[in-house]
């Protein structure tokens, strides 16, 4: 049984449908991201779990009794969930330790055991030190951290996050990642993860919904969500790529003035009339001269039209030989390729991602 279950969910504001059913589940103990660019419903479809919405149709389920429909919902106090927010809402008044515990004394815990689980929880979060500083005299990742503790330290059989790391800088960011993700396999809390920011995703979750004008489009583990999305939206949400049109005649699928061998692709005995592949910067790779003659790259001449340097990798445009497609490659510090220099792209199909029947929808 799912500890968290959406089935045929949805929200709708008037003749807008902000949540348009979806259906999602998860098992105990799982870290799931909602991941969608603003306006996709991802926020809203974290209220509904939470109980500050009603649904306009559909369930939400815990434990496989219904805590939301239509007709009833179970009030957010009740939920056993707590909800961490973009602004963290700790009480500027209170200091760390007693923010801490304020859930804990809300539920009228023996003070010993505040005393001992807010004392344990700190030193998880590495705060044991500023328990008496009061917000304001903390930085933002340390406020970030009072926040989880006290969502944390009551603990609830669901944690909600929505984009809780939007207000700190870029390298705070990236720590507070990995700091969330050290804290849920440390107390495997279900947790469910709203964020617009795909490395965020990718570094915290077990799984990653990505969700499209109110829909989920792809629900997958993140390696598996990048190596093959099935549609366009999620290929482009998910990293940079190329999209790659053709269409298959006899026993090649023909592009832009480039054409490979039917046979080389995975999916070949599927492919018919018009496709569309994904294909990542990386899974390119240049040369000066023709590489040899392998069973499972193609290669395809070509001259580079543009090129930038950004430290860890070069990010060149490669246009295919006669053809008006433009090719995003990234390659190493040292592989160095002048603009207009004529070079060869080594492709290998079995990289290239076949992308649905939603395309261009």
């Amino acid at each position: 049984m799912s500890k968290l279950a959406l089935r045929h969910l949805s929200c709708r504001f008037g003749s807008v449908t902000a949540v348009d059913d979806i259906s999602l589940e998860l098992a105990s103990g799982e870290f799931v991201s909602l991941l969608g660019p603003s306006g996709c419903g991802k926020t809203t479809t974290l209220r509904l779990i939470a109980g500050f919405l009603p649904p306009s149709g559909g369930t939400v389920e815990m434990d496989g009794d219904p805590i939301s429909s239509p007709a009833s919902a179970l009030p957010p106090e009740k939920r056993n969930m707590s909800m961490i927010f973009q602004s963290y809402a700790i009480w500027p008044n209170m200091t760390v330790a007693q923010n801490v515990a304020f859930g804990l004394e809300v539920r009228r815990l023996a003070r010993a055991e505040i005393r001992a689980r807010v004392g344990h929880i700190l030193d998880v979060v590495r705060l044991a030190p500023f328990r008496d500083r009061y917000p304001a005299e903390l930085s933002g990742g340390q406020q970030q951290r009072v926040a989880l503790a006290r969502a944390i330290v009551v603990q609830p059989a669901v944690l909600l996050l929505d984009e809780p790391l939007s207000n700190l800088d870029a390298n705070l960011r990236e720590e507070m990642r990995y700091e969330i993700r050290r804290l849920h396999d440390e107390f495997h809390i279900t947790t469910v993860y709203v964020t617009h920011d795909q490395a965020e995703a990718m570094v915290t979750s077990d799984r990653i919904a990505v969700m499209n004008q109110g829909r989920i489009e792809q629900v997958d583990e993140p390696r598996a969500l990048y190596a093959r999305p099935r549609t366009r939206f999620v290929a482009g949400f998910i990293g940079r790529t190329n999209f790659l049109d053709g269409e298959v005649h006899g026993a090649e699928v023909v592009f832009d003035h480039f054409a490979i061998a039917l046979a080389r692709f995975d999916e070949s005995p599927a492919l018919r009339g018009k496709v569309a592949f994904s294909l990542r910067p990386q899974s390119i790779h240049l040369h000066r001269q023709p590489p040899a003659a392998s069973e499972r790259t193609c290669v395809i001449p070509g001259r580079v039209v543009q090129r930038a340097y950004l430290g860890e990798h070069w990010d060149y445009a490669v246009r295919p030989k006669d053809g008006e497609l433009q090719l995003r490659v990234t390659a190493r510090p040292h592989e160095v390729f002048e603009v207009n220099e004529h070079v060869w792209l080594e492709v290998d199909p079995g990289q290239m991602a076949l992308l649905g029947s939603s395309i261009g929808t």
